[in-house]
């Protein structure tokens, strides 16, 4: 099980700083462990901090009064989010769920601000984070109304590899097929035919509890 340090030095921004205003962070943070199906935050509460994912999986999602539910995306170790709410300083807009037992970083607020006001490096990763994550939403919405369900599965893996959002990510995950239905918004069944449909392709290969990915560029383009 790895440090609070060991994830911070895995991110960008905070191999910039001093070891003083590293350990400065790292006294502003809170680890929280997250059972399966917990929540990691709610929609409509406060904002008071930001989080990155120290190891394990979680979706942000919208469930609706309702009943209904849909999944925007996952978010997998080494992946920071919740900028964008902090920065307009207005109640969080989604519910972020726990797809396994996942450690969390809860940056406060104080600290997030003061690395905003103080750090340029930090300042530069937001605006990259931030256009990765527009980025990510539109092409999301153009997946969504103009791809198949295999595709879009096949783009929904290809998400969890972004090397600006998830840095330490590699081609082997570990991940259940209930998972990545939960994630793609579809059900199990058809998560094990869109998985074997791409197995057959020579993009991935499955494995059980992973899926070791072999064509990147090939996945985020399968369908086209």
């Amino acid at each position: 099980m790895r440090s609070l340090k060991e994830m911070l030095l895995a991110s960008s921004w905070a191999r910039e700083l001093s070891e003083n205003q590293l350990r400065s962070v790292i006294d502003g943070i809170t680890v929280r462990t997250i059972p399966t199906g917990g929540y990691v935050c709610m929609k409509g509460e406060p904002v008071e901090y930001w989080m990155g994912v120290l190891d394990g999986l979680v979706k942000m999602a919208s469930i609706w009064s309702t009943g209904k539910a849909t999944s925007f995306l996952g978010l997998s170790t080494g992946g920071w989010f919740g900028e964008g709410s902090l920065l307009k300083d207005e109640p969080r807009k989604y519910d972020v769920i726990a797809l396994r037992e996942t450690r969390v970083a809860y940056m406060n607020r104080a600290t997030f601000q003061w690395l905003h006001d103080n750090s340029i490096h930090f300042n530069r990763f937001l605006l990259i984070q931030l256009n990765e994550r527009l980025g990510q939403f539109i092409g999301m919405m153009e997946h969504e109304r103009l791809l198949d369900t295999d595709s879009r599965l096949a783009r929904c893996l290809a998400s969890l590899y972004n090397p600006v959002l998830y840095p330490e990510s590699n081609l082997e995950i570990r991940i259940s097929q209930e998972e990545i239905g939960l994630l793609a918004g579809i059900s199990r069944q058809r998560v094990n035919q869109a998985l074997r449909k791409l197995e057959d392709a020579g993009l991935l290969q499955i494995d059980y509890g992973s899926i070791t990915i072999l064509d990147l560029p090939g996945l985020r383009c399968f369908g086209e």
